[in-house]
């Protein structure tokens, strides 16, 4: 599986944008799709799952009521739609499909494959 994350950019503090993540090489339909970040200086941390049937939703408490995560299993897409942004959510912003059974799970090392980041910076 290729995943290509894109959408990336610089807005100012409130503002919003939407990631998208477009996967080739395979069908993600029956896969857990994640999100994660990585800011300067800083390990990479969970933001946002979902099960592929988008039945089970999961976020960071950090992203909780301002981001949301969707799929589009016809299109091999994941988004990740981040409204009322904040300077602490820079950082460059990765995709990741798991091909575990179960739910969206936060923990890194039960993704299988990653995008190659976008980076989304929020001016103050």
């Amino acid at each position: 599986v290729q995943l290509q994350a894109s959408g990336g950019g610089l807005v100012q503090a409130g503002g919003s944008l939407r990631l998208s993540c477009a996967a080739s090489g395979r069908t993600i339909s029956t896969y857990v799709m994640g999100w994660f970040r990585q800011a300067p200086g800083k390990e990479r941390e969970f933001v946002a799952g979902t099960s592929w049937s988008f039945t089970s939703t999961y976020y960071a408490d950090s992203v909780k009521g301002r981001f949301t995560i969707s799929r589009d299993n016809a299109k091999n897409t994941a988004y990740l739609q981040m409204n009322s942004l904040k300077p602490e959510d820079t950082a460059v912003y990765f995709c990741a499909v798991s091909t575990l059974p179960g739910g969206p799970t936060r923990w890194i090392v039960n993704y299988d494959y990653w995008g190659q980041g976008t980076l989304v910076t929020v001016s103050s």
